[in-house]
């Protein structure tokens, strides 16, 4: 277990590190100058070149991209001044003259249009995500697995059919334009019935009663993202429970007198949810970065908002920080998964 474990960090850490490239580099590639969209269009050429060598934007490509990982990397070598001692809040390992190997936590660096920092950014705004992700995977793995079961217990009749046709469709319709068609037609046209607001947040906040909770801004988005995942596990459901119901102890539980309850959900559905558990994994992961055109569409105040308004305005440092994160959230639960798959299925050895 501890050598699998082991090896799979090892392969989380070589994703990651795949990530920080490709984003990088196709970052820096994109048209435009963050500089000049900070100081805006009347600024002058020497404003521009200052705050651009303050940045290290003026550094050769490959240079931006070593001092970049050598922010992020907990064992690091800086020039050992006051400024950096306050910068990195670093614990120095070797002197070094002038410079010093450390050790320290990794530093995301600063907005370029706020100057907060980064790690700053994603805690305020990590939690909307999260929870948006969440509920969404909630309602998809509740609903999804009661569909995929009625589908499977009543195969080739007309619920059959209408959970299948249904699931493809869902799974067809990409989830920016089922969020541009969900918030019109529940949020705008028939928001005097449902009540539902067109956009908002998780929470709000009121002048005399303060930070308020607001979970009916949470529905719209939450079913808009959990669509898919949905439609895909009700069809694993199905095909599993089918697969499962034709087994020779299923065939005994039956002529042994049992009842079709105890046998459909005692026997059969433990058995046949360990793929679900796999695409509820994997779809966990992906949620955090679909929810980023969700949010946008919704105004839902998350990390995907924060991240697409970052682009705009070429915010590098908010960009690479919640890649990064939602990189490395997805590495961190395809391990749980893979242990909890071998735990669930002991058919199931770890390599």
């Amino acid at each position: 277990m501890l050598k699998f474990i082991l090896k799979r960090i090892a392969y989380g850490f070589f994703i990651i590190l795949g990530v920080i490239h490709v984003v990088f580099f196709l970052f820096h590639a994109l048209p435009g100058d963050p500089v000049q969209m900070m100081l805006g269009s009347r600024s002058d050429k020497e404003a521009r070149e200052a705050i651009r060598h303050e940045l290290g934007l003026d550094l050769p490509l490959y240079e931006q991209f070593a001092k970049y990982l050598n922010d992020l990397s907990p064992i690091s070598i800086h020039h050992d001044t006051e400024k950096n001692q306050e910068k990195y809040a670093y614990q120095k390992l070797v002197d070094l003259g002038h410079h010093a190997l450390v050790v320290k936590s990794p530093y995301l660096r600063r907005s370029f249009q706020s100057n907060q920092r980064v790690d700053e950014i994603i805690l305020e705004n990590l939690e909307g995500t999260l929870v948006l992700a969440l509920a969404s995977m909630l309602f998809a793995t509740f609903f999804g697995i009661i569909f995929g079961l009625i589908a499977a217990l009543k195969q080739n009749t007309f619920w059959d059919h209408l959970v299948i046709s249904t699931s493809v469709m869902g799974i067809s319709a990409p989830s920016f334009v089922m969020a541009i068609v969900i918030s019109m037609v529940f949020g705008y046209y028939l928001h005097e019935y449902t009540g539902l607001p067109l956009t908002g947040s998780l929470w709000s906040n009121d002048p005399l009663l303060g930070r308020q909770l607001q979970l009916q801004n949470l529905i719209l988005p939450a079913f808009t993202l959990g669509i898919r995942p949905l439609a895909i596990i009700a069809q694993l459901t199905r095909s599993s429970m089918i697969e499962v119901l034709s087994q020779d102890y299923i065939r005994t539980a039956k002529a042994k007198g049992l009842n079709k309850f105890a046998i459909v959900l005692k026997h059969a559905l433990k058995n046949a949810l360990n793929p679900v558990i796999t695409a509820v994994s994997g779809w966990m992961a992906s949620l955090m970065a679909g929810a980023f055109f969700i949010e946008y569409i919704f105004h839902w105040k998350g990390l995907g908002l924060k991240t697409l308004k970052a682009v705009e305005m070429l915010d590098f440092p908010v960009v690479m920080g919640a890649t990064l994160v939602v990189a490395i959230v997805f590495v961190l639960i395809n391990l749980v998964v893979d242990v909890l798959y071998a735990t669930i299925d002991p058919r199931v050895r770890l390599t």
